[in-house]
């Protein structure tokens, strides 16, 4: 498996990951703006081959960051992917020297917070009614990044 930057190419495959993990799926147009046009988004597509995995996004402002998406195709989920793709986003964030990362997770998605707080991610707060499709509350979550780390 490699890491590689999101590339145009790279969206079909990116937007069937996408319908397949999340109930109101980020657009094309979305993806597009994400990687052509936004100075502030890095993001990474786990691939075997021509075959993409999985993929993630973060943003990175000053000092801080935010993980935008990350999701991995269905038939290669529990296989280490999502592990091996949010220590890539962190990773562009330490050398950005980024100090806080945050994100938000679906309340009921605990696959997905068990994966951030093995990180050491860190439960902060809540955004009431975040998600449509079905409403639910996010779950927010936070890291710390220390100098010697």
């Amino acid at each position: 498996m490699e890491l590689k930057h999101m590339e145009l190419k790279d969206l079909p495959q990116v937007l069937d990951i996408e319908k397949l993990s999340y109930t109101n799926p980020w657009s094309k147009a979305s993806f597009m703006y994400e990687i052509t046009e936004n100075p502030l988004a890095t993001y990474l597509v786990a691939r075997e081959g021509d075959k993409i995995l999985g993929y993630g996004g973060i943003w990175i402002v000053l000092d801080e960051a935010h993980i935008t998406t990350l999701a991995v195709h269905p038939a290669y989920r529990r296989n280490g992917v999502g592990k091996i793709l949010l220590n890539a986003l962190l990773e562009v964030a330490k050398n950005r020297k980024v100090r806080n990362i945050i994100l938000e997770v679906r309340a009921s998605n605990f696959p997905a917070q068990n994966l951030y707080q093995k990180f050491g991610f860190k439960p902060i707060g809540i955004r009431k009614k975040y998600y449509s499709r079905p409403e639910e509350d996010a779950i927010v979550m936070s890291l710390e990044i220390k100098e010697d780390t």
